[in-house]
């Protein structure tokens, strides 16, 4: 479907632009809605998936008393063997900033796990259930809390490959974890979404009202579960009556009763490529030309980046909306194909190098 693959030459990208021309996901296919991005985000956050799967819950203690939640897809069907011989990759699933797991995320859980993948989407503190059981939420670009949740799921799955993806503003977190942790994130590789590369630009532009307002909703209403434990924190008022993403930012993270910030020094604590260049984990990110919440390509792409990196990869299509990627049939998504032959094709390439060097697998 027109898509171009971005990246430095090296043996991975010639590897991945095999495999992802073979791939059907991408030899395009009408949908009667292509040209209405904006029609697709709607359907993408309101539309569930059917059926409904079947999720076992984990809540994970952090080391100030803080909880996230794992929530283990577990049907509604089994898994179909490893990938390629192995026990079974792990795939953790990043909902977007706000919390909200859409249908499409649950959708690519469900695909995954059709494929044999082990499927766990990471809840932050206070969203989508979560009990918040101190008086902070995870701030936008700050991957503490997912370290801990990769280091248990390594403990919990020593032998398996761990993979991560991420939906939309979700993908800040994944960016500032792979390039603070370096060659010690622990994954295999990573995959993004529609990811927003540069949150302070994407807070000040404002988005869409069809993304803008759902999502504020949502965070408010989780948020008013806990207004008496975040009070002694966060003017409460000023959050609940936030009447924009930035204002709920600005409130929670910056306009603090105990340590209060500026928005500028929020973001160079939080930008998601920050440390980008320390990255060492193979990252895809899936992005379209017509996104109407990432914002213009010329704009939000950080397309240097895909040009000087061995590690970033940028499949960039001229339509697909935001985190849509629309087509006929069953498994609507073409994106969520082209992420799991993304991942099946860097574990033939790692398992190919490995044999080619003599190297042990790495236990």
């Amino acid at each position: 479907g027109r898509c171009r693959l971005l990246c430095k030459p090296s043996a991975l990208a010639q590897h991945l632009v095999r495999s992802l021309g073979r791939s059907a996901a991408l030899r395009g296919g009408r949908w009667p809605w292509s040209r209405w991005p904006r029609l697709q985000m709607l359907r993408q956050l309101l539309q569930p998936p059917e059926p409904e799967p079947a999720v076992a819950r984990e809540l994970l203690q952090l080391p100030d008393a803080g909880l996230v939640a794992l929530d283990w897809l577990v049907g509604p069907w089994g898994a179909a063997g490893g990938c390629g011989g192995g026990p079974s990759p792990v795939l953790l699933l990043i909902p977007n900033a706000a919390g909200k797991v859409t249908g499409e995320l649950l959708r690519l859980g469900l695909r995954a796990l059709e494929r044999g993948f082990v499927p766990v989407i990471f809840n932050r503190r206070g969203h989508n259930g979560c009990p918040l059981t101190t008086p902070r939420l995870q701030p936008f670009g700050d991957p503490g809390d997912l370290r801990e949740a990769v280091t248990y799921l390594r403990y919990r799955h020593p032998a398996a490959p761990l993979l991560a993806v991420s939906e939309g503003s979700g993908s800040g977190l994944l960016l500032a974890y792979l390039g603070e942790s370096g060659s010690s994130s622990r994954l295999a590789a990573a995959a993004c979404i529609s990811p927003v590369f540069r949150g302070r630009d994407w807070f000040e532009a404002g988005m869409p009202l069809l993304y803008e307002w759902p999502l504020l909703l949502h965070l408010k209403r989780g948020l008013s579960r806990y207004v008496g434990s975040l009070t002694e924190a966060v003017d409460a008022d000023r959050l609940l009556g936030s009447r924009s993403l930035r204002e709920l930012e600005e409130a929670l993270f910056c306009r603090t009763k105990s340590r209060p910030t500026s928005w500028e020094a929020y973001w160079e604590r939080n930008e998601p490529l920050r440390d980008a260049d320390e990255a060492a984990v193979p990252v895809l990110c899936l992005c379209s030309a017509d996104d109407p919440v990432r914002g213009p390509p010329a704009r939000s792409l950080p397309l240097e980046l895909f040009r000087s990196s061995p590690y970033f990869f940028l499949l960039l299509t001229p339509r697909g909306g935001h985190c849509g990627f629309p087509r006929r049939g069953s498994g609507r998504c073409w994106g969520h194909e082209a992420v799991l032959e993304y991942f099946r094709a860097m574990a033939e390439f790692l398992r190919a190098e490995e044999r080619r060097k003599g190297l042990p697998r790495a236990r």
